[in-house]
């Protein structure tokens, strides 16, 4: 979590949304937006978040055009509320607010079991070839997301510009083993653009609290249009790592690997290429060290992430954890990586698939 910020009053919900409410809570512990479950009176739940600012206000367009495609195509998704001069936003002193509909489940900070991953991969894949024929322009996504060699030129300025932190000593070496496992990181192959989502971590996903199967992902300001390896690489850097994102001790879990994948390929079936599927271990050594890099830049930047008060004395200090803990599972996959190749041809198998 971040630094605690306020939500709208119930007054100002009223007002301009028409949501006469009865208890607002903090909701989940995203690492960007401020999010809050709000109950009205009559018993109906919304899902209120205040963006960061990197998000513009436009992207609600893409959400809510996205989401109605899922809809459309039998998918539960959350889905903007409009205000009450039609607009699918409030902007309130200098902040961009927006409320949704709440999609009822349980989300979970990490994954232990096979079963678990099974089902998110099979969620994802539903995701994925649900917008496979989405015919739209993503104007107001964010770039660069996942443009390694910017996050790292990113490291290596923040290096450069914060000699004088309290803590350069003790990241510089963690920095140093970052830059250095990049360097040996291999090229993707091209593959062609898939509408994705961007964000696929375990805490965006929703399970049936009985079943277990997946539900819907939330969180949707990253929905752009990439390539596939990396944002599976992105969904099963999350998925395989049991310690989750806030441990320096993790690693890289082939059992859980493997029932993430199949059930993204039963879901998926033909829909991929060889290319893309063959790639998916060398996209998930990627962004771990992607992401490793992006959280030391911000122990050094303090200005990106949000941090947990209650577990770290500092921004700087949960983020030096968090990229440690991200280069540890990298060298964890590194080591496992004949075996993970190997699942990834069982699974999916040899030739093209589409």
């Amino acid at each position: 979590m971040s630094l605690p910020v306020k939500p709208l009053t119930p007054l100002i919900l009223r007002t301009h949304f028409g949501v006469d409410a009865r208890a607002i809570e903090p909701l989940g512990a995203g690492l960007i937006n401020q999010t809050f479950l709000v109950t009205s009176r009559a018993g109906d739940q919304f899902v209120l978040q205040q963006l960061h600012d990197i998000f513009p206000a436009e992207i609600n367009e893409d959400i809510e055009i996205v989401t109605a495609h899922l809809a459309k195509r039998g998918l539960p998704t959350p889905r903007l509320k409009r205000t009450s001069d039609g607009r699918l936003w409030l902007e309130r002193d200098g902040h961009v607010w927006r409320m949704m509909t709440y999609v009822p489940g349980s989300c979970v900070e990490r994954i232990e079991t096979g079963d678990l991953a099974y089902q998110a991969g099979a969620l994802l894949a539903r995701f994925h070839l649900a917008l496979a024929d989405l015919e739209h322009d993503f104007a107001h996504a964010r770039g660069g997301i996942h443009d390694t060699p910017r996050h790292l030129r990113n490291l290596a300025l923040a290096l450069e510009n914060h000699r004088e932190h309290p803590a350069f000593d003790r990241i510089e070496p963690l920095a140093d083993s970052i830059l250095e496992a990049a360097s040996r990181l291999e090229p993707l192959p091209d593959t062609p653009p898939r509408v994705v989502h961007g964000d696929p971590k375990i805490t965006n996903f929703i399970f049936d609290l009985d079943s277990g199967r997946g539900v819907c992902i939330v969180d949707l300001d990253t929905l752009n249009r990439t390539a596939l390896p990396l944002e599976m690489g992105d969904a099963l850097r999350s998925w395989c790592n049991p310690a989750g994102e806030d441990a320096m001790r993790t690693g890289f879990s082939a059992e859980l690997f493997q029932a993430a994948l199949e059930g993204y390929r039963n879901e998926s079936r033909d829909w991929l290429t060889h290319a893309e599927t063959s790639a998916f271990g060398l996209g998930t050594m990627t962004i771990l060290v992607e992401l490793a890099a992006r959280f030391c830049a911000d122990a050094l930047n303090e200005s990106y992430f949000g941090w947990d008060p209650e577990r770290f004395p500092d921004r700087s200090e949960h983020n030096r954890v968090r990229a440690a803990g991200q280069l540890a599972a990298y060298r964890d996959f590194l080591a496992k990586r004949d075996r993970l190749e190997r699942i990834i041809g069982d699974v999916f198998g040899g030739g093209d698939h589409c």
